[in-house]
């Protein structure tokens, strides 16, 4: 009865590890889990009280709830089996091809990370990077909008930044749901974006049945009002000039709009423009085919560099901020307005005569966008040593030439962002933005476009080319 036992070593470290387990996955973990639900609910109503827009219930849902419900969508159920016809793979495979294509696509929202560590980063980046300015808002018609509707912000697309300074101005109004593409998909920064609610889009994919499943994806968010944004160019501007507009995400939101329905579909528009666009020199280097194409990891090191630069600069106290980042908001557009006026029925459709109609609703949209992209200084200076060349100027004379341009862009009814309100500060604080960059020439107070660097000016004049009256327009473009 009272002798003892002797075990091997190995048995007691194993029993000892499995007990240890066994605590904190029947105990501990679980006690963790719900402090963390609790305290997330309870962020969630403090938030729901002040938000503009309330954090919907389908947010909200569990990750494999949602993954659930998406892979036994009855639509998504018509593709898998519309799949197997076709490949003469078994339901099982292709079921489970169609579950990895929903966990690849679907969030996993995080209020405490969204609001807590997002919001601040975002703003931490872009108050260090640019004097980020609201440049206008309809605010008394933002606030008219029905809670019940579903909300999109559409916005022109200039910079990966896009992305950090919405959510920074939103984050006291809003939580934003984004779609991003392959890039994000590398640990950690994958968990982070799904944690912020964003959804990965593979760009391009001609497959049919993974666009099926993003497509019922992006309806069943929209259907339970989470509050999107989406760049109907597809991608970021190459030329400076805003690009026309693609139909996929958008297209999938409104395919099963139902004007007569609950809930309405609502688009704001936003626009965003910037003294210095930080991927600049990488988006016009891809429209010279001739150009060497970099790989990951000479764009690694090329950041590694920049930011290593940027770093000295300021420890050396000679660095400055990229100028202004200015976004605008417009007057928000509903789509059952929209489809009322026009008398559409979208859902009721055929494909031919619906990518017709929403062709169009894209370019009305782009052009609601167009109109209010902010005039900021950078460009409005590079525009006028555009204009004139290889010709040096002096003092006076581009300061006339830069004040009966924004006189025009005045006319046409273009929002100009002028710091302090003051026209002087304004040429002044663009025109030291583009000699800080080595862009301009400067002998004795006269100055000129440094050749080589034409086409970065051109860049930012061609921004808001399309605000110019249309003898200038044309001009511009030819340029």
């Amino acid at each position: 009865m009272n002798e003892t036992v002797q075990l091997p070593l190995w048995l007691v470290w194993s029993g000892g590890i499995l007990a240890s387990w066994a605590v904190l996955s029947l105990t501990l973990w679980p006690i963790w889990r719900r402090y963390w639900r609790n305290r997330a609910q309870r962020l969630i109503e403090r938030l729901n009280e002040k938000l503009s827009f309330r954090i919907p219930t389908y947010k909200m849902a569990r990750r494999d709830s949602l993954i659930g419900r998406l892979v036994s969508d009855p639509r998504v159920l018509d593709a898998i089996e519309e799949e197997r016809r076709l490949t003469g793979e078994s339901q099982a495979v292709v079921s489970k091809r169609v579950e990895r294509y929903a966990r690849e696509t679907v969030p996993a929202f995080r209020p405490y990370i969204y609001f807590r560590v997002g919001a601040w980063l975002a703003q931490f980046i872009a108050r260090s990077f640019y004097r980020v300015r609201l440049g206008g808002s309809d605010v008394g018609e933002l606030s008219k909008i029905d809670p019940k509707a579903s909300v999109v912000f559409v916005m022109n697309h200039r910079s990966n930044m896009d992305y950090i300074l919405l959510a920074y101005l939103a984050a006291d109004q809003v939580a934003l749901s984004y779609a991003v593409g392959e890039w994000a998909q590398v640990w950690p920064v994958s968990q982070l974006v799904r944690a912020m609610g964003a959804f990965f889009v593979r760009r391009g994919s001609g497959n049919t049945l993974y666009r099926r499943v993003l497509e019922r994806y992006v309806q069943m968010a929209t259907e339970g009002g989470i509050v999107q944004v989406v760049y109907p160019e597809g991608g970021l501007s190459r030329d400076g000039r805003l690009r026309p507009p693609k139909l996929g995400l958008l297209d999938y939101m409104v395919r099963g709009f139902d004007s007569e329905g609950p809930r309405d579909l609502i688009f704001i528009p936003v626009a965003v423009n910037y003294d210095r666009v930080l991927e600049d020199r990488n988006l016009l280097s891809e429209l010279n085919p001739d150009a060497p194409r970099l790989s990951r990891g000479q764009a690694l090191r090329g950041f590694i560099r920049f930011v290593a630069r940027n770093v000295w600069l300021r420890l050396r106290g000679g660095w400055y901020r990229f100028g202004y980042a200015v976004v605008n908001f417009g007057a928000p557009i509903s789509l059952r307005n929209y489809s009322s006026a026009r008398n559409l029925h979208l859902q009721h459709m055929s494909r031919e005569d619906r990518i017709e109609k929403v062709g169009t609703l894209a370019r009305d949209l782009m052009t609601a966008v167009a109109a209010i992209v902010p005039v900021v200084p950078a460009a409005l200076v590079a525009a006028v040593f555009v204009e004139a060349g290889d010709r040096w100027l002096d003092d006076l004379e581009w300061k006339s030439r830069a004040n009966a341009l924004m006189a025009q862009l005045k006319a046409q009814g273009a929002h100009l962002y002028i710091p302090r309100q003051s026209r002087s500060y304004t040429l002044e604080s663009g025109l030291r933005m583009l000699t800080l960059r080595h862009l301009l020439e400067e002998d004795n107070g006269r100055y000129r476009a440094r050749a080589k660097d034409l086409l970065v000016l051109q860049y930012y004049a061609r921004s808001f080319e399309h605000l110019l009256p249309p003898h200038q327009k044309a001009a511009a473009q030819a340029a």
